[in-house]
């Protein structure tokens, strides 16, 4: 007949709050013999005829499961149940040397005396037993359709699951030799693994013929049962759970195949006690919240009113486009007028050498560098056509050839948004062109490029105190491009009362408050640059006399 089981032998995790002491298991094994196979038979036919005899079932069942053949019993957590084997060597008191063997030699002799063993197959070894120590009987505890361990557990099978010494340091040895360039496998295994302190428990089983138990080589692993001591306790196998039963086959000449059913038989918590405990848990977080609410407090640590506080999170994300690999960035801010920062804040930064890799049809280099910017900003002047100029970050790429020289690869800079929240701006570059071919073969061999001797040359200089900038006759080459991630939060204190901001920002930016509006005046008046530039466009491409009805259109529309 046909038997179906439970193959999912991996391993089951659990969190409980409550004590890992009153865990208990319920076990079951029973032997598959014919004579259980054909009352299960009888069993099913039964059920499917109700009005034949129960009593010749009852008793045949009664009759196979009596004997040795099945085995149930109830397991606590380090509970120890002496097998067979057990039972025969702690009789001698001579073989025991360690107090805990002087332990097991005593209750063994109580059992002896009192005839009160309970258990005849199902016997356990416990976190204290040197057995849960040794690595060569991590194995698979049943058998399954395909049972062959993976890399990962064959490589971890030689790790200790727990250090049994512990080793004080002597300070007062010299301390000279700090790297071990050749370091052993006892070394790699007690130093670069994590070893949690992990209590471990097996339920084993003697899976012998009736009368011949005792022996080591039939000993078979049922349960694992293992916990870290903060309410994380791991099983394998789980719970059968109303599942099919685990399938154990016996090695030897005589191969035997049993059952095993394992089960929750912890006391389940009382619907009061469990009430309770839910508010006990709730108070003691409440509290905890409360103690940590004290430790931060309950207000920020405001600016000084009429200053801006500007706290920008990049990141220089990649860049592309460029002519040679082995890219890195140099960068450096600008504060205007009225902008000052703290003492120990750096205001330059260079990121790492990175190789380009093609991405499509382009050649990026990722960079993903991180940096942080923090500003403040004095507002002296309440009129209202007095808006503050925002900080610049000005940059350049470079790269780097095998000889390591270097070559100027673009310019461009970057001015932080006037808005706070989370911007995505990717910057053009161009870089200063020398006419000829020398220039040119320069570069190539022995690198370098023309220079600018002041980076803000890129924008306007902050030293420029004319009306025009010009650039007649300045040659350059548009190169590549750059992409930021720009984090940026304002704090004012003119931010905290909303219903003062709306009565205050009807007139005057009120002290910083109104930087909000001016991000959107900004937006306002780059739309409407860009509207007209198409609108002068189109005009441009439409004949004259078009040209001249519009014109007139719109000369009325303003009347």
């Amino acid at each position: 007949m046909a038997e179906s089981w439970n193959t999912d032998t991996s391993e089951a995790v659990y969190r409980s709050r409550d004590a890992v002491k009153n865990l208990r298991i319920a076990v079951r094994i029973e032997r598959v013999t014919s004579t259980v196979v054909l009352s299960q038979h009888l069993q099913q036919q039964m059920l499917s005829q109700q009005n034949r005899g129960v009593i010749e079932l009852d008793t045949l069942t009664t009759q196979a499961q009596a004997g040795d053949n099945v085995e149930e019993l109830v397991v606590h957590w380090q509970e120890k149940l002496f097998s067979q084997c057990e039972m025969d060597h702690f009789q001698s008191e001579a073989v025991c040397q360690s107090p805990l063997e002087q332990q097991y030699h005593t209750e063994v002799q109580a059992l002896i005396r009192s005839k009160g063993r309970r258990n005849q197959r199902i016997f356990t070894y416990t976190d204290h037993d040197r057995f849960t120590s040794l690595p060569s009987h991590h194995q698979d505890l049943v058998t399954t359709a395909k049972s062959a361990p993976t890399f990962l557990a064959e490589r971890m099978s030689t790790v200790r699951n727990r250090r049994q010494e512990r080793r004080t340091v002597d300070w007062s040895l010299p301390r000279s030799k700090m790297i071990t360039w050749e370091p052993s496998q006892d070394f790699v295994k007690s130093s670069h693994v994590v070893n949690n302190a992990m209590q471990t428990m097996h339920i084993m089983a003697d899976l012998g013929p009736p009368g011949k138990l005792g022996l080591k080589e039939n000993e078979c692993f049922l349960l694992t049962v293992r916990t870290d001591g903060n309410g994380i306790v791991i099983l394998k196998p789980d719970f059968n759970k109303g599942k099919e039963p685990y399938r154990i086959e016996t090695s030897g000449q005589k191969k035997e195949v049993w059952r095993l059913t394992l089960e929750n038989a912890s006391t389940a918590m009382a619907a009061e006690d469990k009430e309770r405990e839910q508010h006990m848990y709730k108070d003691l977080y409440l509290r905890h919240k409360d103690y940590l609410n004290s430790l931060v407090g309950h207000d920020f640590e405001m600016p000084p009113p009429g200053v801006l506080r500007l706290v920008v999170n990049g990141e220089i994300v990649s860049a592309k486009g460029f002519e040679y690999d082995n890219l890195y960035v140099h960068f450096f801010m600008e504060l205007p007028n009225n902008w000052s920062t703290l003492p120990f804040q750096p205001l330059s930064g260079v990121t790492q050498t990175c190789r380009a890799k093609t991405i499509g049809k382009d050649s990026v280099a990722l960079f993903s560098y991180p940096f942080s910017f923090e500003a403040f900003h004095l507002r002296e002047d309440e009129s209202e056509e007095a808006l503050p100029q925002w900080p610049v970050l000005y940059f350049k790429v470079l790269s780097l050839d095998y000889w390591q020289r270097y070559r100027t690869e673009g310019y461009g800079y970057l001015v932080f948004p006037a808005t706070p929240g989370k911007h995505v701006v990717t910057c053009h570059t161009w870089r200063p062109l020398q006419a000829g071919t020398v220039s040119g073969l320069r570069r190539f061999f022995i690198g370098g490029s023309p220079e600018l001797e002041d980076d803000s040359y890129v924008r306007v200089p902050g030293t420029f105190k004319g009306d025009r900038l010009s650039r007649f006759g300045f040659c350059t080459e548009t190169t590549g491009s750059v992409v930021f991630n720009l984090h940026c939060i304002q704090h004012a204190r003119a931010f905290v009362d909303a219903r003062d901001l709306r009565k205050k920002r009807q007139g005057v930016l009120d002290q910083l408050g109104g930087f909000s509006q001016q991000g959107a005046v900004y937006n306002i008046m780059e739309a409407f640059q860009r509207a007209r530039r198409r609108m002068q466009e189109a005009r441009e491409s439409l004949p004259g006399d078009l040209i001249n009805t519009s014109a007139q259109i719109q000369a009325e529309s303003v009347t």
